[in-house]
């Protein structure tokens, strides 16, 4: 697979800060991969290397192979979107997204035929004419979008793009730069934060936390397999517990089984899989199911409380303070390295 970009032993620090420490990273060309992970991790940090606007204390950035460590932005060949869309409010949307070609000295017809034809791209083809002010949220992240498209970078990188538009806009915008992205064959690297954008957008998914990669590769070889507790609790793995060998297990809330009373208590639950006898603590009703805390023994008698995602149907006989089985297969637990 050919590299767009590489992050080589890079470092960056800030003081006695270290933002980012020892990166080796391959970006691959013609796929979207998210730099995932909580606030003050290094992805934003990692981006701003990327594009030029910070240098590295130490290591190499390479662009398509070339040595691009100390190479201005502006010489990088990228486009950009950041959490504010910046754009000009005295410029019609046209003249937003031609923006870039025009500091490109490209010839007047030429920039208006790739202009038009981005924000056909984008749907945004018909408020040409428009100015920022007179677009919604979500129509201003695509004239930034177009913007950045229309150079026709050889990376776009995006930076929590997503993070000013409300929970419905949100969704739909994940799915437009998907398509925009499969479209064009663009190499894309996104930030973000939110581990269900990272899952629904990646074709590579990197979790980092201090300044280091955790884990890389698919979402749907990341989300099964987590490497360590920090991944699994990042993607949502909240119950944690030991096995009868005092290996540390995990299961993802939707994946255990609730049963009113403990008369099934000590039947087997399967090869490698979970039972449990427990106690209901406390029920909380959202809507299309039930989240289900329940009080329960490992197998090396440590406490444990455990989080159960129920369904209306089944949670019939459910009530804090009774008595009840929590079960899993064997194939929905996760056991983490030591």
């Amino acid at each position: 697979m050919t590299s767009a970009a590489e992050f080589v032993g890079v470092s960056q620090k800030f003081g006695d800060f270290t933002a980012v420490d020892d990166l080796s990273l391959t970006i691959a060309e013609g796929r979207l991969t998210t730099l995932l992970g909580p606030s003050g991790c290094g992805k934003t940090t990692s981006l701003r290397m990327l594009a030029g606007y910070s240098r590295p204390t130490a290591g190499t950035i390479r662009i398509a192979g070339r040595d691009c460590t100390r190479v201005p932005p502006e010489r990088r060949d990228l486009g950009m979107v950041f959490q504010s869309y910046a754009l000009f409010p005295h410029m019609t949307v046209a003249d937003n997204v031609g923006y870039g070609l025009k500091l490109r000295r490209v010839a007047k017809e030429e920039r208006r035929r790739r202009v038009m034809e981005t924000l056909e791209l984008v749907g945004l083809a018909h408020l040409a004419g428009n100015r920022p002010k007179k677009l919604s949220g979500g129509q201003q992240q695509r004239v930034a979008l177009a913007r950045a498209i229309a150079i026709r970078p050889k990376l776009l990188l995006l930076d929590e793009p997503l993070s000013n538009l409300d929970a419905r806009l949100r969704v739909q915008m994940r799915a437009e730069i998907r398509r925009i992205q499969a479209e064009t064959g663009l190499t894309v690297v996104l930030v973000t934060h939110d581990q269900d954008e990272a899952l629904e957008m990646s074709d590579d998914m990197v979790l980092m936390r201090a300044g280091r990669v955790m884990q890389q590769g698919p979402p749907r070889e990341v989300f099964p397999a987590p490497a360590n507790r920090f991944v699994a609790e990042f993607l949502g793995y909240e119950n944690f517990l030991a096995d009868a060998e005092g290996r540390t297990l995990t299961v993802r809330p939707e994946n255990l089984r609730v049963a009113a009373g403990a008369a099934d208590a000590d039947a087997p639950a399967g090869p490698g899989g979970l039972l449990l006898r427990g106690t209901v603590a406390h029920i909380a009703y959202r809507g299309a199911d039930l989240l289900v805390t329940v009080d329960a023994t490992d197998d090396t008698g440590a406490a444990v409380r455990l989080l159960c995602d129920v369904r209306g149907g089944a949670a019939e006989g459910l009530s804090p303070g009774g008595e009840v089985t929590v079960d899993a297969r064997e194939g929905a637990l996760v056991r983490l390295p030591d």
